[in-house]
């Protein structure tokens, strides 16, 4: 969508993104400078790339041999 577009009815992005639950990108001149997307929809991104680092950070802890069984676990937690 055009920046010029937004400018004349910024509702229109709004709409567009809740609507069909995709972003929007921003042009000018034909080039994409920004991306618009619903709240709802990027705090779900969010929720879900925080999943996958503490996966990747989890599995590398693994690969590494820095594992903790549930007795040392719950240990920890106790003492806080």
């Amino acid at each position: 969508m055009p920046l010029g577009d937004v400018k004349v009815n910024p509702g229109a992005v709004v709409r567009q993104t809740s609507e069909s639950g995709r972003p929007v990108l921003l042009t000018s001149r034909g080039r994409g400078v920004a991306v618009v997307q619903s709240l709802t929809r990027y705090e779900e991104e969010q929720d879900e790339r925080s999943f996958l680092r503490a996966v990747v950070e989890g599995l590398a802890s693994a690969e590494e041999g820095r594992e903790l069984t549930l007795s040392e676990v719950k240990a920890h937690f106790q003492q806080k």
